[in-house]
C-alpha cells in the first residue's frame, strides 16, 4: 500500500519517472528480445490500458484481430475463409490474395508520430504526459525515437493504435473491402491480380511517409489462395487449412521434451482449428505422449 500511495503522489506532483527494463531473449518461434518493466510501472501499464482500451477500441476497424476482445488468430483465419467464398462467389471465381509483413514492427514504432496521433484523440495533458513519459522510457539501439518494447501491455495497445492510421487508409482510400490485419500481418483479397498487384507501391509508400514503417521485401506474396496462403501460423486453401510446416516442427520438438498432459491438450487444441485430423489421432494414440516423428506426416 505504502508503495501504491508513493506511485500516486509522483503522478499527481508530475514526478513519476518511468523504471529500466530487464532484457531477456526467448526462441519461439524465432528469436526475440523481450523487455520486462517493473512490477511498479506495469501495475502503471495496466491501469493506462484499462481506461484508453475502450476508447480506442471503438474506433479500429472491424477485421483488426491483433490483442483485442472476441478477436484473435483464430477469428481472423476464419474471417479469412469467408472472405474467400466471398469474393470467389462460393468457388466459382479464382481469388488473389496480397500478404504482406511489415520489417521489424516493434523497433520501428516511430516515437513521435505515436505521441500526434494520441494529440489527435486526447485532450487531457496529463494523461498526455504520461503516454510520453511511458513511450520515451525505451528505445532501440539504433535510434533514440523509435521502439516498443516486446513485453509491455501498453505496447499491445499503442501499436493498434498506431496501425490504426494505416487500416483507415486502405479501408477509406484504397477501399479495400477485403482486408484483414493482425498485428504487423495483413492480407487483402480480389479477383483481380493487376489490382492488388498496382496497390502494393501505394501501400508501401503509406507506410513509409506516415508511419516510417517499411514492408518486409522477404515475406510479401501475391498468389491465389487454391496455392495455399501461409497466414497466423496456416497454410489456407479455398475449402481447408493445414498446419504451417515450421508450426508442426515446433510442436512435435515441445512435446518431446514435454511429454505432460496439459501440453499436449494445448496442442490438440491448436489442431482442432484446422484439418489435422490424422495429426491429432496420432497424439492421442502415443502411449505416455512418446516421441512422435514428424516425418510421419
Amino acid at each position: 500500500m505504502d508503495n501504491i500511495i508513493s506511485l500516486h503522489s509522483e503522478l499527481k506532483d508530475k514526478t513519476y519517472t518511468h523504471g529500466t527494463y530487464h532484457a531477456f531473449k526467448i526462441n519461439d518461434p524465432k528469436p526475440r528480445d523481450i523487455h520486462k518493466a517493473t512490477v511498479r510501472d506495469r501495475l502503471l501499464h495496466h491501469a493506462v490500458y484499462k481506461i484508453l482500451y475502450p476508447y480506442f477500441d471503438k474506433k479500429y476497424i472491424y477485421d483488426s484481430y491483433s490483442c483485442r476482445t472476441d478477436k484473435g488468430t483464430h477469428k481472423a483465419i476464419k474471417r479469412l475463409e469467408y472472405f474467400t467464398r466471398k469474393v470467389s462467389k462460393n468457388n466459382t471465381r479464382t481469388v488473389w490474395v496480397l500478404k504482406c509483413d511489415i520489417q521489424k514492427f516493434f523497433a520501428n514504432i516511430d516515437h513521435k508520430i505515436l505521441k500526434n496521433v494520441f494529440e489527435q484523440h486526447i485532450d487531457d495533458p496529463n494523461i498526455l504526459w504520461l503516454l510520453d513519459r511511458i513511450i520515451s522510457s525505451f528505445h532501440t539501439n539504433y535510434n533514440s525515437n523509435s521502439g516498443l518494447p516486446l513485453g509491455n501491455l501498453t505496447s499491445q495497445l499503442f501499436v493498434n493504435i498506431y496501425m490504426n492510421e494505416f487500416d483507415q487508409f486502405v479501408k477509406r482510400k484504397l477501399k479495400a473491402k477485403y482486408y484483414i490485419r493482425y498485428a504487423d500481418d495483413f492480407v487483402i483479397l480480389h479477383t483481380d491480380k493487376s489490382y492488388l498487384r498496382q496497390l502494393t507501391p501505394q501501400i508501401a509508400k503509406f507506410l513509409n511517409d506516415k508511419l516510417k514503417l517499411s514492408l518486409h521485401p522477404n515475406k510479401l506474396f501475391l498468389k491465389t489462395i487454391d496455392s495455399g496462403v501461409d497466414f497466423l501460423g496456416w497454410v489456407n486453401f479455398s475449402h481447408h487449412r493445414v498446419l504451417r510446416t515450421s508450426t508442426k516442427h515446433r510442436m512435435f520438438k515441445k512435446l518431446n521434451h514435454a511429454q505432460s498432459h496439459e501440453t499436449t491438450t494445448s496442442y490438440l487444441g491448436l489442431l482442432s482449428h484446422g484439418n489435422a485430423y490424422r495429426l491429432r489421432e496420432k497424439i492421442k494414440n502415443q502411449p505416455n505422449h512418446a516421441i512422435i516423428k514428424c516425418q510421419k506426416f
